[in-house]
Parts: C-alpha cells; sequence; structure tokens
C-alpha cells in the first residue's frame, strides 16, 4: 500500500492505517529511536506513541510526504523520552552528533521554521553522497561507522564529507543573513 493510500485509510479513520504503517516503516522507525535511546523498550514505546500521534494528527494534516513526516515524529518523541532519562545528564550518542553542528548552525534565530527551510535548500543542492552521508548522522543520528558500513565507504571518507558539508553549510548559513556572533 503506497502512502496516499495509508493517508486516506487515516483520513476514514480505519485502523487498518495503523497497521499498514506499521508494516511499512516499523523498522525505520525503531533504528531512529534506538539510535537515540540505549534502552530497546524506550525505543519500542516511542514508536508506539508515533503511531498514536499520526492517529491523532491526520486529520487534520495532510503530510505530502508520510515518511518523513513520521520520522520527524519519532525522532521528537524519542528526543524528549533521550532528555527524560538523562534529567541534565548528556547522552554521548546524540551529544557528539549535536556538538558537531554546533559551529555551523547559529545558536539563536528568530524562526526555527526558517533555518530549517535553508538548510533543507542547501541539503537539496548538495550531491547526493554528501546529502546522505550529512543526513543519516544529524537527522537518523547514525554512527559514522554505521554510515561508512551502509554506504560502504571508509570511516574517515565519512569523516571528512562531514566535516566538509559542515563548512558549506556554514558558509552558506552566512550567506543567507545568518548571524553568528
Amino acid at each position: 500500500m503506497d502512502n496516499k493510500e495509508i493517508v486516506e485509510l487515516l483520513f476514514r479513520r480505519d485502523e487498518r492505517a495503523v497497521e499498514e504503517l506499521r508494516q511499512k516503516y516499523e523498522g525505520l522507525c525503531l533504528r531512529i529511536a534506538g539510535n537515540l535511546l540505549a534502552q530497546k523498550e524506550d525505543a519500542e514505546e516511542c514508536v508506539s506513541s508515533a503511531w498514536f500521534e499520526v492517529w491523532n494528527s491526520i486529520p487534520p494534516a495532510r503530510p505530502e510526504d508520510l515518511r518523513t513526516y513520521l520520522c520527524r515524529i519519532v525522532r521528537n518523541i524519542a528526543i524528549n523520552r533521550l532528555k527524560y532519562n538523562t534529567a541534565e545528564k548528556r547522552s554521548p550518542a546524540l551529544a557528539v552528533s549535536l556538538e558537531e553542528l554546533a559551529d555551523c548552525v547559529p545558536a539563536a534565530v528568530e524562526s526555527d521554521r526558517l533555518l530549517a527551510e535553508t538548510i533543507s535548500l542547501f541539503l537539496r543542492n548538495q550531491d547526493e553522497a554528501h546529502r546522505r552521508v550529512f543526513i543519516r548522522r544529524y537527522w537518523y543520528g547514525d554512527t559514522v561507522e554505521m554510515i561508512a558500513e551502509s554506504c560502504r565507504m571508509n570511516s574517515r571518507t565519512v569523516a571528512t564529507y562531514l566535516f566538509r558539508t559542515r563548512n558549506r553549510l556554514r558558509e552558506y548559513l552566512k550567506k543567507e543573513g545568518y548571524n553568528y556572533d
């Protein structure tokens, strides 16, 4: 079943939609949550919460890209769970990837949405390999080693891709008027 059909089932309040989501995206969702959370049970609970949130948000929302919509929900739920679990402690896995981005994304912005759109536009203009590596690291939370294995690259190559893409992103954001003071 394709994503448009699943969204239509959700609009009709047909419970089969949740089962279709589970069949199609459970592995991806568990990977996203699992990359952020240490406990398998926490990741599974986040994914279950995501099904519930999708059920409650569609309708009225009608996402154009159901996969991205679902991944964003899972990621946000997992980050919230991580914050709750660590309560002022830093999670090494998430902390490392966020610290990598700290120098290229301005701390204070007027609109998070506008910044996200600007970063998205930047990524669309990158070659596929750099974009894939960047998204796997900073959206899905994959380690450099995981990315290297799945993309059949050397870990140093992945690290170099990330370093260069972060530098290009910083320069791009400066040109777009973002302040780094």
